[in-house]
């Protein structure tokens, strides 16, 4: 603290704008309003804007003024605060919070000193000294496109970092007593101070809120127990407990920048909830592949209905069920050959009803388990063949065997060959002990 206090005696007397950093309840403004009582524009306007709490198209009118009918309500000119505080120091709390048009139009005003009024068309010429200030790590805004690169160079030309109050316990009994001595002035009411014991549980809280939660508390004492010194009894149950209470996320989640302990100590709680999320994207497409073969299904009786029987439509619906369904190439009584996104459609050497098996042909996209010979020529070694009696279990089970051992056991390779996902291949491998 003593170092940005130098500082900030130090870059008081000059022009150049100032950035200053730090977690809320810090006290940045204080510090701009420091900048401006020991700069010489001390006796000049000290304009305060909370970039977040206005609206993108209210803040540009806000900032730079509006002429009479620039939008609808704009029943008569109006200065903008650049204006009220010219040859003073304007304060843009929250700039990380600015809309990327006006950071624009900021842009032009730290560079040229000049701007115009919303629905002007005359450039205003201003003297205005800018101190912004934000709790978000700016650079990290820019990498994400959400604050200009050119802008963030413009205003960190001087730059104080605030530290937070967990990080400078030693202050915290003199902030106290500060806080004890405004806060019994200000009410009326005599206030004895806190014992050591309950001052060590305020140096040990963490203090998420900082100076301002510091002060809060402080003031909510004296006006609460009069004329009496605080106990650790007094003290709120959180601050005893050493800790502002428990997140129901798996991970806290730190808006804005982070120190590095706070980043080494989110890896392991950001690795898991990033692993969860894959795992749920894979089990999302799985139950999207499933729906599609659902959807197929419920849709293949309507055409079976509609198609009149020894059309080829018929026949390509009932093939179709066949595969959808069953999962067995060939028509009933005839022996074929089972696989996934297999086309049955009878080729040269099939037959209507029983003899050769049916010629299989990859669909576009897929790669089936096994494949017949011309001709009704022997099968591959590696097919899969399915006979009366067996089961889909069991027509799975030779399909994966076939599958990782075309591809020498790689799982990612066999589930592509099998038109499924990795973790509905690991489920079967593990139901079938094909793992062993």
């Amino acid at each position: 603290m003593k170092e940005a206090l130098e500082r900030v005696v130090q870059i008081a007397p000059v022009q150049a704008t100032v950035l200053v950093t730090g977690e809320s309840g810090t006290g940045k403004e204080l510090v701009a309003r420091g900048i401006h009582a020991l700069s010489p524009r001390r006796h000049r306007p000290f304009i305060a804007v909370n970039v977040a709490a206005l609206s993108e198209t209210l803040l540009e009118s806000e900032l730079f003024g509006h002429e009479k009918g620039a939008f609808t309500g704009a029943i008569d000119a109006r200065r903008g605060l650049f204006e009220v505080a010219d040859h003073g120091t304007i304060f843009l709390d929250e700039i990380g919070e600015m809309p990327l048009t006006t950071q624009t139009k900021l842009l032009r005003v730290l560079e040229q000193r000049e701007f115009m009024r919303v629905g002007g068309e005359k450039p205003i010429h201003v003297d205005v000294r800018i101190v912004a200030a934000t709790n978000q790590d700016l650079r990290r805004l820019v990498e994400i496109g959400d604050f200009r690169r050119d802008l963030y160079f413009r205003l960190n030309v001087l730059h104080i970092e605030l530290p937070p109050l967990r990080e400078r316990r030693d202050d915290i009994p003199l902030l106290v007593e500060a806080f004890i001595r405004e806060a019994s002035e200000r009410h009326g009411r005599a206030f004895p101070g806190v014992n050591a014991e309950a001052m060590e549980l305020l140096r040990n809280y963490s203090w998420p809120g900082n100076v301002r939660e510091l002060r809060n508390l402080v003031e909510s004492m004296v006006v609460l127990a009069p004329r009496r010194v605080i106990r650790p009894e007094d003290i709120p149950l959180e601050m005893r407990q050493g800790g502002a209470g428990r997140s129901l996320l798996p991970a806290p989640i730190f808006k804005g920048a982070g120190t590095a302990l706070q980043e080494r100590a989110l890896r392991p709680e950001l690795e898991f909830i990033f692993r969860t999320l894959v795992e749920l994207r894979v089990d999302m497409e799985d139950l999207r592949r499933e729906f599609d073969l659902y959807r197929r299904r419920q849709a293949i009786p309507v055409v079976l209905e509609s198609a009149a029987p020894g059309t080829h439509a018929h026949e390509a619906a009932t093939e179709a069920f066949e595969v959808a369904e069953l999962g067995v190439v060939g028509k009933p009584g005839a022996e074929g050959v089972a696989g996934r996104g297999v086309d049955t459609t009878p080729g040269p050497g099939g037959t209507e009803a029983g003899g050769a098996p049916w010629n299989a042909r990859p669909l576009p996209g897929r790669v089936p388990v096994g494949t017949a010979g011309e001709e009704g020529g022997a099968l591959e070694p590696d097919a899969v063949i399915f006979r009366p009696g067996m089961t889909m279990d069991e027509l799975e089970r030779r399909a994966i065997e076939s599958a990782l051992a075309a591809v020498g056991g790689n799982r990612r390779k066999a589930a592509e060959m099998l038109g499924i996902g990795e973790r509905t291949l690991y489920r079967k491998i593990k139901k079938f002990g094909l793992d062993e």
